[in-house]
């Protein structure tokens, strides 16, 4: 089970400094044509992500590896591909490769392309019911060898007592190695977002949104 960075205290934190570490930090939609409530609190989060890991940075040790959901390339290539995608949360990913952190391949590629491509199959909206049958089972298929390339390339990357950051969506199947202890970056900012878009959601059905008790 993962840890909320924000929960632990300094004498737990000392049992972590030895091992592979992950930092989860889950991945929000952003864009240029997102209204400006919700970037707002877009920008807000990634400032209170920062904030959050710098601190459990210092306790559980520097940053070594940065790994993003949709990224199969490295270094500078992974780096402009990771900006094309994550604009909010690049500037808070650039202070640790200025410190001698790494982008890292999370995905493989081909494997990745496969996997959108099957999803574009079924997002169209398919009218034959074998065909939507076959599609979706080559999708399944897709998703789980694109989730063990996930584990493969974390694997293989992180080093013994490495510490990483993996920005990737909650909505995830991965199942991490073992021996990598996977800590949970929720800020506040989470769950604002998160009651925000439940109340847009509301309100374009008709229905009441939340309430502040």
């Amino acid at each position: 089970m993962a840890e909320e960075l924000g929960k632990i205290e300094k004498p737990l934190a000392e049992n972590f400094k030895t091992g592979r570490k992950l930092f989860f930090v889950p991945l929000l939609m952003s864009g240029e044509s997102l209204p400006d409530e919700y970037k707002k609190k877009l920008e807000k989060y990634w400032t209170q992500v920062a904030e959050q890991i710098a601190d459990l940075s210092l306790k559980l040790g520097k940053i070594n590896r940065i790994y993003h959901e949709l990224v199969g390339a490295e270094g500078e290539e992974g780096l402009k591909s990771l900006g094309e995608m994550n604009a909010a949360g690049q500037a808070m990913l650039e202070t640790y490769l200025k410190s001698g952190a790494v982008i890292e391949a999370v995905e493989d590629a081909d494997i990745l392309s496969e996997f959108m491509d099957w999803s574009r199959c079924i997002y169209i909206g398919l009218q034959n019911p074998r065909v939507m049958e076959q599609v979706y089972t080559s999708y399944t298929e897709a998703s789980k060898k694109r989730n063990e390339a996930i584990v493969n390339n974390l694997d293989k990357t992180l080093g013994a007592d490495e510490t990483g950051i993996l920005i990737m969506s909650e909505n995830h199947h991965v199942q991490f190695p073992k021996d990598i202890q996977v800590f949970y970056v929720a800020p506040p900012a989470l769950d604002d977002i998160k009651r925000w878009l439940r109340d847009q959601e509301s309100a374009s059905a008709g229905l009441p949104g939340d309430t502040e008790d």
